[in-house]
């Protein structure tokens, strides 16, 4: 009845969940006189890994550069070179197929808070990219069909 379908199980504990029957000759209670694990919740703390005091609840003081673009700014300007740059404005244009308006405009104003060159050139590369994949130009840039015939 309240057993696993399949009996054997690659688990890391050591009876696999669910075990109902037991394994080997040892006891299965608490306290056991074989000197078995089990959960002691009244007996010495181990002394504890803290470095510079006691451990508290506290408030997160705020570091200066503790913002969402300081860091990503310093990899692109400090980190990439010139070749990297150019990938990363490839492969985030590249990404932007699909997404639609007020996220469309959210990306560019995001990469223009990490690095305003960068915020510009994906920019760039995305207008390119969707005038390139619109050989034909615009929809509303269409000619009516009279005009045509008249010209």
């Amino acid at each position: 009845m309240n057993r696993p379908a399949v009996e054997r199980t690659n688990t890391y504990a050591f009876d696999g969940a669910m075990t109902y029957e037991h394994s080997g000759s040892a006891p299965t209670y608490l306290p056991n006189s074989f000197g078995r694990p089990h959960a002691d919740e009244e007996g010495p703390v181990p002394t504890g890994w803290e470095a510079d005091g006691e451990m508290v609840r506290s408030v997160y003081e705020l570091h200066p550069e503790d913002d969402d673009f300081s860091q990503p700014g310093a990899l692109v300007r400090e980190v990439f070179d010139d070749a990297a740059r150019e990938r990363l404005v490839a492969t985030v244009a590249g990404t932007l197929d699909d997404v639609v308006e007020p996220v469309l405009s959210n990306v560019f104003t995001y990469w223009s808070n990490i690095d305003e060159q960068i915020g510009q050139r994906i920019k760039a590369a995305y207008d390119e990219a969707k005038g390139a994949s619109n050989p034909g130009g615009e929809p509303e840039d269409a000619k009516d069909e009279q005009d045509v015939i008249k010209e």
